[in-house]
Parts: C-alpha cells; structure tokens; sequence
C-alpha cells in the first residue's frame, strides 16, 4: 500500500513485499529522473524568484534559490502601470536567472507571472520585452490559477492537508479550498498590500474595504471552522514575529501552526512594538517590513471572518505548485518524508539499503503503534547514519540538527524533534545537558521516552550486523511481561561481543525491561 493509503500501483508489485506499507522507490524511475533538475521563476508583485529544484523526491531540495525584491507591482492600484523602477529590476533579475540556467544545463525555465504583470495596462508589452531580452516565455496566469498552483504547492509539503489556502502577494490574495489531496473552489482578491496602501480614510476605511472583500469571498470558499493555511512572504514574517513573541525554541517556519487567539494577541503586540527593532532581530528585509502592517490588517479580519480553527504556516507555495504540476501521479502519492530519507540515504550513508534492513529487525519493538509514528520510525531508520562523516563528538548533534532543520514535506515540528531526539540517542545514550533542550518541550515525555527508545534500539540493531541484523538475529518484545528477546542464529552468536550486548542492555533499560537470550532452532 502506499504511503498515504492509495492501493498500489502496478509498479509496486514488484517490490511491495520488500519495503512493506512505503512502497517502492522512485527515484531510479525514468519518469522521476527526468525531474532530477527543474527550474520555476515566479514574478510576483513583490518579488522575482528563481528556484531550482534538484532530485526526483517526494521531498524536493532546493539546488538554487535567488530572490529579488522588485516591488513591480508598487503603485500599480493608483497609476495602473508597473512600477518603472520595479520594471528595471525584474528585468535584470530575469536576464541572470536565464544565464543561470543556462549555466546549470537546465531545461528551459518554467516562468509565471501573477497579479501585477495580468493586471498592468503595460503588462504585455513587459511579456515582450522579456521575452526579446532573455528569451524566457513570461506565462501570465489569472487568480483562479495562481491559486490553484499555490494551493498544489501545499499538497507537495503537506499531503494531508485539508481547509483554507490563503496566499498573500504584493496586490492580491488568493483563497483556495483543499481536502483529500485535490484542489476545489478558488477566489481571488484585491487584497494584497500595495493595493491597500491606495485606499484612503485610514485603518477604519481600510477595514471596511477588507471585510466586504472577505464576506464576499467566503460565500465563495464556505469556511466552516477550518484550518488555514498560510503562504506569501508577509505571513511567514508574521509567523516569525509569532515565534519571537512566544520564545518558540525552533524557528522553521514550514508546519509552523498557531491559534486564533495566540495569533491575535501577536497581532496586538506588533501593533504596539517597534518593527525596526523586530526587523534586526528576526532578520527581515525592509521591503518585507514594510508591508507587515497592512497585512497584520487584513489577517485580522481573516480570522475574524473566517473562523479557522487553527492557523498554519506553508513554506510551498506556487514555485512548489509549479514543481509539483510536473511530478507524474505515483509520485504525488508517496509520503514526502520517507521519498525524502531514502534520497538521503543512497548519498551520505555508508550503506545505502540497510536503513530498510535495519527497519525490519526493530519493527517487532513497534507493534501496533499508529501510522504517523511508523513514519517517524521507518525515516530515523533511513537516516540513522546519514551524518557519519562528522566528528564522532558532534554526530549527535549533527543528526538532530539534520532533523530538526531540515527542508523536509510531511513533518510537523513535534515529528520533527522527535525524529532528531530519536537520531541523537542513536549515537549517544544521554541527553542531559545537550543544547537542544529548549526543543525538548515540544514533545510530550511519554515521546521524549518513545524516541530514546528507538534511537537505543537503532544503535543496538545498526552495529550487530553489518549486512542484515535479522541474518544475525531475531528480536521479540512482551510489553505487558517487560521481557525483551533477542535470538541469535548461529552467526548471531559470534557477532553478540561485549559492545553489542551493552548496547542491548541500554535499550532494556530504557524500556524498563527484563532481556532473555536464546539461540535459534538449527
């Protein structure tokens, strides 16, 4: 069955009994490679973006990633035109990323335009002008479209996502309804901020013009206590105002979910704060800053008029939506973190293959623990020695670091600290006094307790057996008796030295459990 609880495929047959529930790889399929290099470029109102995205994973990497804040949708509300300066700007930014490409070998670059560009009296005279400088195809898409990219781009980070997608540019909004992976009904609106700063009368008339916008609108999207998704620049500057409010102790932004209340009570707090203090802080651009006001205006409506039950940070938005319009279905249906972990696997572990192996021979310690902490458990096993190349001092570190940090889909930052905890106990048998702490309180202590678990476990099983620690042994767990069993086969037996059987009395102990060993039946 695949990941996300789809059938299998035809081309899982093959391999299905091999990876079990995860399926088969894909990154050694042809139609996979062919997105082994892909480059979008989005221009926005406010900026130009060129990312390359490298490798066939559910999970993409980022290859290259260059922004230019433009701002060529500024004044386009009053004067009807773009931005000349704005003009110049993008102009330059679009004629490097062209070269760019050209340098990286690349296919031709997939280049969207959004609200300015479809908006602007000068629009398609801007299309031609880049088309004749830089030989790149401008493809201007209307609102309907911008939100439906945008809203695939949270499908690809967030394949289970269901509720509101609210995607914030320079000059407009757009909302997309999302649930059962597919995209549904789609509103755009004038909502952006540069189109805010020409309403006159001041913040009163301002909110007037919000909320007529927004009740119009979600007669379209018909919230009912959803969640809502946020993309767009200025929200993520939000979410990281959030955090510094809160002291959060881990500041990435992708799966980062705030209440409407928590959110407010941010809301208030910039209203009142110094934001050039908040800027060197946080590490935000003026460009950025600049529009934070207006767009705390319109979130607060948002919350007001659609009622959402929780409000969630997406890092993807359209350049991701653009990537994933490309991906063919079989990889659309595979869980990003474990596409993910396996790339990782095959180019930084020592044995590429064994994290399955050694997957297999912990799997009887999980017994009828729920899917989403499987997951966990099969990508810490993927992952277990992705980081050996560091100095054996800080490979702990290191790999709760990768965890914790990494540009990983399908990971919310509890699942993301319990899989670096897992990683740091795979390498040492302590966590006191470690520097990740503050991080600790995001889990609970029966996952503190869960992830010190595994990762003893995957020290134990990862330096039995080189090849295959079930051609060594076979584990089996009591939980109600406390009694752990390990059997050893009869190469088991002079593999079971002094390191492996300290290793095996750590994990005992931290399941609080009795061992008994036994030798298989010849």
């Amino acid at each position: 069955m695949a990941a996300d609880g789809q059938a299998p495929g035809p081309e899982d047959d093959d391999d299905a009994g091999d990876w079990g529930p995860f399926g088969r790889p894909l990154f050694d399929d042809p139609s996979a490679r062919a997105l082994s290099r892909v480059g979008v470029v989005d221009v926005g109102s406010n900026s130009v973006r060129m990312v390359v995205f490298d490798g066939a994973a559910r999970s993409p990497a980022y290859f290259y990633n260059e922004k230019i804040m433009c701002g060529l949708g500024k004044g386009l509300a009053e004067t009807g035109h773009l931005n000349p300066e704005g003009k110049a700007r993008a102009l330059s930014a679009l004629t490097r990323f062209a070269l760019l490409a050209k340098g990286m070998g690349i296919a031709p670059l997939t280049v969207v335009a959004t609200a300015a560009v479809r908006e602007a009296s000068d629009g398609q005279e801007f299309q031609a002008e880049v088309l004749r400088q830089t030989g790149l195809r401008l493809h201007v898409i209307d609102g309907a479209e911008e939100a439906r990219l945008s809203a695939q781009g949270v499908l690809l980070g967030w394949p289970d996502a269901k509720g509101i997608v609210c995607d914030i540019g320079g000059n407009s909004m757009e909302l997309a309804r999302i649930g059962n992976g597919r995209v549904g009904k789609r509103v755009s609106t004038p909502l952006g901020p540069f189109r805010l700063q020409q309403i006159a009368g001041g913040a009163k008339a301002r909110k007037a013009h919000v909320d007529a916008i927004l009740e119009a609108a979600a007669k379209e999207i018909r919230p009912a206590g959803d969640r809502v998704y946020l993309v767009g620049g200025s929200w993520r500057v939000i979410a990281r105002l959030d955090m510094e409010r809160r002291a959060y102790p881990l500041t990435v932004l992708h799966e980062y979910r705030m209440t409407p209340q928590g959110l407010t009570d941010t809301l208030d707090w910039l209203a009142t704060s110094d934001l050039a203090v908040l800027r060197g802080r946080t590490g935000t651009s003026a460009e950025r800053m600049e529009l934070v006001p207006l767009a705390c205006e319109v979130l607060r409506e948002i919350i007001r008029v659609l009622k959402p039950s929780e409000i969630d940070v997406s890092a993807y938005g359209i350049r991701e939506g653009l990537l994933y319009e490309q991906m063919p279905q079989r990889l659309r249906a595979r869980d990003p973190l474990i596409e993910a972990a396996r790339v990782t696997e095959m180019i930084q572990s020592r044995l590429p293959g064994f994290g399955k192996k050694l997957f297999a021979f912990l799997e009887p310690l999980f017994k009828g623990v729920a899917a989403d902490r499987l997951r966990l458990i099969k990508a810490a096993c993927l992952l277990h020695d992705t980081t050996w190349r560091a100095h054996p001092d800080y490979r702990a570190e290191a790999c709760f670091d990768n965890a914790t940090r990494a540009n990983l889909g399908g990971l919310d930052h509890p699942g993301r600290v319990f899989l670096g905890l897992a990683l740091l106990h795979r390498y040492k048998n302590s966590r006191t006094g470690s520097r990740m702490e503050p991080l600790f309180r995001l889990l609970s202590d029966a996952d503190i307790q869960e992830a010190e678990v595994l990762g003893k476990a995957m020290r134990f099983g990862a330096m039995f057996a080189v090849g295959d620690p079930a051609q060594a042994g076979e584990l089996r767990w009591q939980p109600r008796k406390r009694l752990l069993t390990l059997t050893l086969t009869e190469e088991g037996v002079g593999l079971f030295g002094e390191v492996a059987q300290a290793r095996l009395a750590a994990l005992a102990q931290a399941l609080k459990a009795q061992t008994k060993i036994g030798l298989a039946p010849e």
